[in-house]
């Protein structure tokens, strides 16, 4: 089924312009680069993209037994050899359960440094138990794609595969090598990531897909706005661990060490890290204020202004999609404790997962959180694994302006700005190594449909044409 046919699902076809989502998207109007102009018709591109992304899903590649990433990534190297990719340049290498893909694109002068462009095939776990559907027998339903990776990140990885092959059907030559990588353990360990970073280490900048960064419009389904990710917090793990000489149960003491740990976890909860904002989140707060409501708006501004502002830092630490961005913030995620039922515990330990603002080393976080414990008993220690800190990247004027040349021809009026991520992601590798790496996956979607790691996760198919049209953009104006 062509995406024609699947117009009664995103739209329809009007005289040679697609209705998307309310969106005129005028193909014949695209203009791709200095010296390539794309055709008028990329439905072809597009199908692929939602065709392979509906075979990737269907492959259950998660961490540990029977663990289908490598079939994934042999999926997509099939793909990109059919589309014309030398086999030669093409190499799928395993790594313990999971496997990790680079593909190169031969550019015209070997001296230029490559584009690299960014992705993860494996997914977080999902059971079919929970989920109103199978998450790993995709299919669309009411204008949605459904599946684990449909958002997070196969459509994305599918995405850039179908504007790669467009641009060799279209016979675009990249002046500069184009790389496309897929890590295989993103969602766990990260340790693939590194060592394509590694690898890789000699890259001009990352295009980073992952994740949905356009905002639909709750009630019209319209594009918002489209934010670029420039940076991300850091993550950390911090392992908290009391001892105590226990004892029998029918004989309580005043210290027990579930009592004392259970205290001081209450004391850091809190806790709060100082707020603040960079010229990253300073910009989000104040472009995407526009599209809040008004008690949120101005509070957005208003820190914005004044990251002190404790009326504003109310207002955005009561909404848990916006705390993450206004500072640093630890949450307890696991604790252990107790050797016996009939005993009195002798070790209590729990984790406190951080996402640490940039610019904050995690011994200092660290020792805020031995502060706010209140404890000298406690003991502290990074227990972090896979997992770098970074600065952001530059806000490159070339970058900035090829993300919103690709936006403009996708959605032409929408808001552009950037952003900082309250996530991680494979950039910090890159980011390590001194190479600018940018989030710009061109999924749009509404924040009450976003459900990345969640149950039912789902992605508005005619997001996808308008995808195409922007890689088809973007990828040429860097790669040129």
């Amino acid at each position: 089924m062509n995406v024609i046919k699947r117009a009664r699902l995103s739209g329809k076809t009007m005289g040679g312009r697609l209705l998307q989502g309310g969106l005129l998207i005028l193909a014949g109007e695209l203009m791709a680069g200095p010296a390539f102009a794309a055709s008028a018709d990329h439905h072809v591109a597009a199908d692929q993209a939602l065709d392979l992304a509906e075979k990737a899903i269907a492959l259950r590649s998660v961490e540990g037994a029977g663990n289908k990433t490598p079939e994934v990534a042999a999926l997509f190297r099939d793909a990109l050899v059919k589309g014309g990719f030398a086999p030669s340049d093409i190499t799928i290498t395993p790594y313990k359960d999971t496997a990790y893909l680079i593909a190169r694109w031969p550019g015209q002068d070997p001296s230029l440094k490559p584009l690299v462009i960014s992705g993860h095939m494996d997914v977080v776990e999902a059971k079919a138990s929970d989920w109103t559907h199978d998450p790993f027998k995709p299919q669309i339903e009411n204008g949605y794609l459904l599946g684990r990776g449909s958002t997070d990140m196969k459509l994305d990885d599918t995405l850039a595969i179908a504007a790669l092959l467009e641009l060799r059907r279209e016979g675009y030559h990249p002046r500069r090598d184009i790389i496309l990588e897929f890590s295989g353990d993103e969602e766990t360990t990260m340790a693939t990531g590194a060592i394509i970073a590694d690898k890789l280490s000699n890259a001009e900048l990352v295009l980073n897909m992952d994740g949905a960064n356009g905002t639909l419009d709750e009630k019209t389904g319209k594009p918002d706005y489209f934010t670029w990710e420039g940076a991300e917090k850091n993550y950390a793990d911090f392992r908290l661990t009391v001892t105590n000489p226990g004892g029998h149960s029918s004989e309580p003491r005043p210290v027990n060490a579930i009592d004392e740990l259970a205290a001081d976890l209450l004391r850091i909860q809190q806790y709060r890290f100082k707020p603040e904002v960079n010229e990253l989140s300073r910009s989000y707060f104040q472009n995407a204020a526009r599209w809040q409501k008004p008690e949120m708006a101005a509070a957005m501004k208003a820190f914005a202004r004044n990251p002190g502002d404790e009326k504003a830092i109310r207002v955005l630490s009561a909404d848990p999609s916006y705390i993450g961005r206004i500072g640093t913030t630890c949450v307890v995620t696991m604790i252990e404790g107790g050797h016996a039922l009939n005993a009195l515990p002798q070790k209590v330990t729990a984790n406190i997962n951080c996402r640490i603002f940039p610019g904050h080393p995690r011994t200092a976080i660290m020792e805020e959180l031995r502060q706010a414990a209140r404890d000298p008993s406690m003991k502290i220690e990074d227990a972090t694994e896979g997992s770098v800190q970074t600065a952001a990247s530059p806000m490159r004027p070339d970058v900035v302006k090829a993300i919103e040349h690709g936006m403009q021809v996708a959605y032409p009026g929408v808001a552009v700005f950037p952003a900082l991520s309250s996530g991680a992601s494979d950039s910090m590798w890159f980011r390590s190594h001194g190479v600018p790496s940018y989030g710009i996956s061109p999924i749009f979607i509404k924040n009450s449909d976003s459900f990345m790691h969640g149950l039912n996760e789902r992605t508005p198919v005619a997001s996808i044409v308008p995808a195409v049209e922007d890689l088809l953009v973007l990828i040429p104006d860097l790669s040129h």
